[in-house]
């Protein structure tokens, strides 16, 4: 390479990291420059004079106030779309969006573990370190534009988790849920990451929008037709499955769910708030990426694929032939004229569909037999999860048919995992209380408990309520939406999709009301204690869990915001 080249392609990469990348990813950098600060709080004399949970908040609430359209929560719509790091990630509404998401609720979830005791003096900075350390990798899922980011996200957020999730100490089924998470993640992540050699491989290429490109110059559709390259196509195929798993274990969707119900009642009620409202959020903006990434070009024929391609990257083939085809993209009237890439969409969807129908089934139907509160939630997880791909798969399957209503299944995801956020970190949040005063995690000690908590029991009994999808609970509104995407969606899969979500929503009722009925209409047990909450656990639960109600009789404006951000997702 020539000299001046080189230089041209140093000051470029300078321009673009200091200029464009650095300014957009500053919520991150605050979380990094918080971890090393409360690293060296440990070591350095004087120390911990400053409790590590005044750090962890405030470099949290710093972030929180970074991540925040400069012009206010209104202006979603307005924010440019640019890739950042030479095209590693990319900044859009949906970026945006979602790290306000997760950084609220690393706020919300530093407040709790302070009141739970859990992160104690002695700990603390190893915990919030943790904790923040895996915010981090979940921001870059969330943003992730090549499949090596997407492989560094899911990791940066997987170890620290394997971490917490063993945090308390002398707790033999705690180590054990730990050392079950390692185990199941280091196998998934193998697989991963030979799934994406195999589609790096065969497309030459790993960023995203460049892998869209060549999957529609191969021309799958005459290759299917001519029965040509048949090993090529197996191979992409493959891969693409691979890739899946690594995802599907993230999203603790069925088959690779065997980690998560142990997991959860081994760990700390607060860690299962961490694992299933931030890290399912982060997957599934993953997977929307992923999903969208490889079954969608722009209409410009993807002119913003970077000019400097990452390193370690082929560079994508510019030869007109990919460029025509990806021309034939063209919208008239809101349906696709032709689209090489329908094979790919069809491929995506079919996967999607069966694997968010047999979690949502699975998930409900194992939920009946469970006694500990925690595990059942677990399974309740899985269930939700079910329903959150599923609109993912409406979302892949409208871009082939009208790309508002893809909008409109991507804003009800979106929907879904902000209120799936106040529910869930609310009946988790109770559960870490109710642990602190009854030392107890089960079911059946929850008796009565409207006797002796009434506040706690009516928040809890209205999370459950919400978690069903019953009106007037913010519950509802994003499941009826997600039923509604699949019902635009149409086709003899979506809506066998919709009926069988429908279903399971009612089957759902049975072991969400049991736990309402033991804490509403069963007695007391002789055998428990009073159960007595300070007023600052009180407040944390009515802060978190109003939301739900709130939001179930004024859901407009939330709405709104969540189709403000799905706007540019596919530009």
């Amino acid at each position: 390479m020539p000299l001046e080249n080189l230089h041209t392609l140093v000051d470029s990469l300078l321009n673009d990291t200091l200029q464009t990348s650095l300014p957009l990813f500053r919520p991150e950098l605050v979380l990094c420059a918080t971890i090393v600060l409360l690293l060296l709080m440990r070591i350095l004399p004087g120390g911990k004079q400053i409790p590590s949970f005044v750090w962890a908040l405030g470099g949290s609430l710093v972030a929180l106030w970074m991540a925040l359209p400069q012009d206010g929560l209104a202006t979603w719509a307005s924010l440019e779309r640019q890739e950042l790091f030479t095209g590693m990630l990319v900044f859009d509404t949906l970026t945006a969006y979602l790290r306000v998401f997760l950084m609220a609720f690393a706020v919300l979830f530093i407040v709790l573990s302070q009141l739970t005791g859990i992160a104690d003096r002695e700990d603390g900075q190893d915990y919030y370190v943790l904790v923040l350390g895996a915010i981090v990798g979940m921001c870059v899922m969330t943003s992730a534009n090549h499949l090596l980011a997407v492989f560094l996200g899911v990791e940066m957020a997987s170890v620290p988790s394997y971490v917490l999730a063993g945090i308390v100490k002398g707790r033999r089924r705690s180590s054990e849920a730990a050392l079950k998470y390692a185990v199941y993640g280091a196998g998934t992540a193998g697989v991963m990451l030979y799934g994406v050699s195999l589609l790096a491989g065969v497309l030459g290429t790993a960023h995203l929008p460049t892998m869209a490109q060549e999957l529609a110059a191969l021309d799958i559709p005459s290759m299917i037709a001519s029965g040509e390259a048949g090993s090529k196509l197996m191979v992409l195929a493959l891969g693409g499955i691979m890739l899946g798993v690594g995802l599907a274990f993230k999203l603790s969707a069925v088959p690779f769910h065997f980690w998560c119900p142990d997991v959860f009642e081994g760990a700390s009620a607060e860690v299962g708030a961490f694992l299933s409202v931030a890290s399912k959020a982060a997957a599934l903006a993953l997977l929307l990426r992923v999903g969208i990434g490889l079954t969608h070009l722009p209409v410009a024929a993807e002119e913003s694929v970077a000019v400097l391609q990452p390193a370690v990257t082929t560079v994508a083939s510019t030869e007109p032939t990919a460029i025509t085809k990806a021309a034939l993209l063209v919208a008239d009237g809101g349906e696709i004229a032709s689209d090489p890439l329908s094979p790919v969409r069809n491929f995506v969807v079919t996967i999607l569909v069966l694997v968010g129908v047999v979690s949502c089934t699975f998930g409900n139907l194992a939920a009946y037999g469970q006694t500990n509160i925690k595990r059942m939630l677990a399974y309740s997880t899985i269930a939700h999860a079910g329903y959150m791909i599923m609109a993912v798969a409406a979302a892949v399957a409208l871009l082939g048919s009208d790309i508002t209503e893809a909008h409109a299944a991507v804003s009800a995801l979106l929907l879904y995992v902000t209120i799936y956020l106040f529910m869930n970190l609310g009946a988790f949040a109770i559960i870490a209380f109710l642990r602190n005063t009854m030392q107890s995690e089960e079911i059946e000690d929850y008796a009565g408990l409207i006797r002796s908590a009434p506040i706690v029991a009516v928040m809890m009994a209205m999370v459950l309520i919400s978690l069903i999808g019953l009106p007037p609970l913010a519950g509802f509104w994003p499941k009826l939406r997600v039923l509604q995407a699949l019902y635009e969606a149409g086709g003899t899969l979506m809506i066998t999709a919709l009926v069988i979500a429908g279903l399971n929503t009612a089957i759902s009722l049975i072991y969400y009301l049991r736990v309402v009925k033991k804490m509403c209409i069963d007695p007391e047990s002789d055998s428990r204690g009073p159960v007595s909450l300070g007023f600052l656990p009180v407040a944390y639960v009515l802060v978190v869990s109003a939301p739900v109600l709130i939001f179930g009789l004024l859901p407009d404006w939330l709405a709104r915001w969540a189709d403000q951000a799905a706007q540019q997702f596919f530009s």
